[in-house]
């Protein structure tokens, strides 16, 4: 089922098949770059081309939103902060900013439930101030979780039809551990102890206040457990039904995507119920301290480019891991094959097996030719 967002078609198999072919003729032992040959692959399949084409517009969207259960102890932080984190990403002085500077990504804000007043340039999807308390409320209702699928939608056209040629999901939301813990827990049958984390980086009273609120969260939404929009309705919230959104209508419009954490992840999971397939679209940048996303990176089969103890959110660990996906395209289009560089093959003698001989009108190799002495002797 697909819930509107269209049939999902996997990246191009035959490319990728060419792609793994062009990675045996260029000029290094077959598979010395390791992983980089499987996500330089899966680049040229996501395009549809091979050689693959360097990534030049990269776009992160960091979708904000609130949420009642933050209200209640689940935090190290006042819900406050997200506001005043949505102004400081929008000053260019957040980590995702200067990330984006590194990986040569630009970024883009969307407030879809924050609790209170932004600029008006980024609110244009917003749903609500703030979504329900998921432990004792539903999350939205029915017409705010439509909403809030419509907006991560729109947002994913706007930036496909502006160029972007890889997407980023990012969060920012205080409190938004607890629902996507919730929304895990409940996909992957896991009991709250094994999948809470510390979040922001609450005390021990702070962490069993959080179990309790995501078990209360678990109890309400196991009835919606096959339902994927009501799922959202029920023990998520209008930031995860637009990352959702956003997610599944990517793979729809075959557009790669790095995913970040835990938050982006559990929306992933809701993204790809509502759009099979869609997960053959995406990248997991890194794994986080969460317990539960790696219990999410586990259900849909994806595996961290990297495991750096990262928890911010933000889109972070999707930004640090870009310049690897970066490489991986230019390694497998930018280097030369055997034949272009005059380079013989394991078939007829390696380079590195080939006694090197020096011609009889140049300087013998032991002779000091550069000002630096001969460590051979």
């Amino acid at each position: 089922m697909t819930h509107g967002f269209g049939p999902v078609t996997p990246p191009d198999a035959q490319v990728r098949a060419a792609a793994e072919r062009r990675q045996a003729e260029l000029t290094k032992p077959g598979g010395s770059l390791g992983r980089l040959e499987e996500l330089g692959n899966w680049v040229a399949a996501c395009q549809g081309v091979c050689p693959p084409k360097q990534f030049e517009r990269a776009r992160v969207v960091v979708f904000a939103g609130d949420h009642g259960v933050a209200r209640h102890g689940v935090s190290a932080y006042p819900s406050e902060v997200t506001a005043q984190m949505v102004a400081n990403f929008l000053g260019g002085g957040a980590a995702v900013n200067a990330l984006a500077v590194v990986a040569g990504a630009t970024v883009r804000v969307a407030d879809i439930s924050v609790d209170g007043d932004t600029d008006s340039l980024i609110a244009k999807h917003k749903v609500r101030r703030s979504s329900g308390s998921i432990d004792r409320e539903d999350a939205l209702t029915t017409d705010e979780v439509a909403a809030a699928l419509a907006a991560g939608k729109a947002i994913a056209d706007e930036e496909i039809d502006g160029g972007a040629d890889l997407l980023i999901a990012g969060d920012m939301g205080i409190g938004n551990t607890t629902p996507a813990t919730a929304l895990i827990a409940t996909l992957t049958d896991t009991e709250p102890v094994a999948a809470v984390g510390r979040g922001t980086g609450v005390d021990d009273a702070g962490w069993a206040r959080k179990v309790a609120a995501i078990r209360d969260a678990m109890r309400r939404a196991r009835p919606s457990v096959k339902d994927p929009v009501e799922l959202l309705r029920v023990a998520a919230g209008a930031d995860f039904a637009a990352m959702a959104g956003f997610l599944a209508q990517a793979a729809a419009r075959r557009t790669p995507v790095i995913l970040d954490g835990v938050v982006v992840t559990a929306a992933a999971l809701v993204a790809e119920d509502l759009a099979a397939g869609a997960s053959a679209w995406w990248l997991a940048g890194h794994r986080s301290t969460e317990p539960a996303h790696n219990l999410a990176l586990q259900r849909l089969r994806l595996k961290p480019l990297l495991d750096l103890n990262m928890r911010l959110g933000e889109a972070s660990g999707a930004l640090t891991a870009l310049p690897i996906l970066r490489a991986a395209v230019a390694t497998l289009a930018e280097m030369s094959t055997f034949a272009e560089a005059g380079v013989s093959t394991a078939d007829t003698g390696t380079a590195e097996n080939t006694e090197l001989t020096v011609p009889a009108d140049n300087p013998e190799p032991d002779e000091d030719v550069s000002g630096k002495p001969d460590l051979r002797k």
